[in-house]
């Protein structure tokens, strides 16, 4: 597809634009009490984070659509340029409501850059090379991960939290430029007309499931019920479209291949166990161990720092092994590291979660990337771009759909176990989880939090086993398809 395209300068404005969107997940995450505290607006913070994953995921299959019918070039330079505007009208929001509003225009610039960043490595790079330019991705989105917290202190400390969405838009105008002037495309000959109908009912579908996945922890109500009969009803709308339309923004036949949709499900299983890891630990780390919270967030480095490692090592691995065996082992290496957590004691060295973490980042890097690089050649060459953007969106359903699993599960645990305590308080309990506040709580009852709160941790790992080894039956149930590029 690419016209003398200068390769090398078109992959650093990719890694620029995977850093960019990477680092502002975290980055946000450090900067939220500060910005609370600016906005006032403690009871809807979570919809500042929830917004853009909601966003970025309901317009990934359109763009993917978007950039296999209309080019790479022209999507990408979109999203680019809605993701720069968006988070220019961030760094301005002088109340909740306004950057809620602006982390939507955000979200939807996001939704494009990523999978199309992806598809395009997939145009530049033989499938030779591809699963190492995906790893070298992989490791910005790695490095993005580490640095995050640290500039987001930085930036708050000695600027203020409006920077945190400022340092994008000189990025993403380099970007921008270089893409324009380095990325060389033919024009595509393919109808461009847009499936509206089923654009439609998948894009009310994803609200719906998204939407219900973060409100279900509240307790089943009217309100989701009206929830549920709309994903259900869409659900099917989609379906029946999908298969009338002429050229459809999901081809269902994708869906056919048994490994396709084997490696796709997998997929939107281990991002939840990425999500359950990573937000989980540093609450252990302060609530269990007394960290601070700064030094907390290095307890998951070593993930960040393998995940780039795994990576690496996955094109040698799909060489040698397949993506089956690739699979099975990485998922065994998930299986131990699980196990690790669950019968920990309580009073556990720091450097053994960062030995955890360390095996957990590889074999969550070279899963992450295996995925990306057989969702693209099971398909034709002309559905890159949609199997992409397919792959994106099972990884931030997996997020959604796990972290409201993970909270219904601790809660659970936690209030179970507070009523057999009455002498502990949730108020108590809200404390133990910071360093700082737990020094405020009567000593004797410290062991007592402590108990409770690891019960509750460790339940949310044992979610995490049970569905690593859904992952391996799921692997099993489908046959390797020889590919020859």
């Amino acid at each position: 597809m690419q016209n003398k395209s200068n390769t090398k300068i078109v992959t650093i404005a990719i890694f620029l634009t995977t850093f960019m969107t990477a680092i502002e997940g975290t980055i946000v995450s450090t900067a939220m009490p500060t910005i609370v505290s600016d906005l006032n607006g403690l009871e809807i913070m979570n919809w500042v984070v929830s917004i853009f994953l909601l966003m970025t995921a309901v317009s990934t299959p359109i763009y993917g659509k978007l950039a296999d019918s209309l080019g790479r070039k022209p999507v990408f330079l979109f999203g680019i340029a809605v993701f720069v505007i968006g988070s220019a009208l961030c760094g301005i929001a002088q109340n909740m409501v306004e950057l809620i509003l602006f982390r939507v225009i955000q979200g939807l610039g996001s939704g494009a850059v990523q999978p199309v960043a992806v598809t395009i490595i997939a145009d530049l790079y033989t499938l030779e090379k591809r699963a190492k330019m995906l790893g070298l991705n992989s490791g910005f989105w790695g490095v993005a991960s580490v640095i995050a917290p640290l500039l987001g202190g930085f930036i708050v400390q000695h600027l203020s939290w409006h920077w945190i969405f400022y340092i994008n838009v000189p990025l993403g105008i380099l970007a921008f430029l270089l893409v324009i002037f380095f990325f060389k495309e033919t024009k595509t000959s393919k109808d461009s007309t847009l499936d509206l109908k089923g654009t439609t009912c998948l894009v009310i579908f994803l609200l719906a499931l998204m939407v219900f996945l973060q409100e279900i922890e509240n307790g089943f109500n009217l309100i989701l019920l009206g929830l549920l009969i709309i994903i259900v009803a869409s659900a099917i709308l989609f379906f029946r479209m999908e298969k009338k339309a002429k050229d459809p923004i999901m081809p269902l036949d994708m869906l056919t291949s048994k490994e396709f949709t084997m490696i796709n499900l997998i997929t939107l299983l281990i991002s939840g166990v990425v999500i359950g890891f990573e937000f989980y630990i540093p609450t252990w780390m302060q609530g269990i161990n007394g960290t601070s919270a700064s030094v907390a967030g290095f307890a998951v480095t070593p993930s960040s720092l393998m995940w780039i490692v795994g990576s690496f090592l996955i094109g040698g691995m799909l060489g040698r092994w397949g993506i089956k065996k690739t699979y099975d082992y990485m998922l065994i290496v998930l299986v131990g590291a699980d196990l690790a957590l669950i019968f920990v004691p309580i009073y556990t060295s720091f450097w053994v979660f960062c030995l955890i973490a360390a095996f957990n980042g590889t074999a969550f890097g070279a899963i992450t990337t295996a995925s990306q690089v057989r969702s693209q050649v099971l398909v034709g060459r002309d559905k890159i771009g949609v199997a992409t953007s397919f792959n994106t969106l099972m990884k931030y359903l997996g997020q959604t759909m796990m972290v409201s699993i993970y909270g219904i599960t601790f809660n659970m645990v936690v209030a179970k176990q507070l009523t057999h305590r009455p002498q502990l308080t949730q108020r108590m309990m809200n404390d133990i989880v910071s360093a700082d506040k737990a020094k405020h709580l009567a000593p004797n009852l410290i062991p007592a939090l402590r108990e409770v709160l690891l019960s509750g941790l460790k339940s949310v790992y044992v979610v995490s086993l049970i569905v690593i080894i859904l992952s391996l039956v799921l692997n099993q149930l489908y046959k390797q398809k020889k590919i020859v590029e």
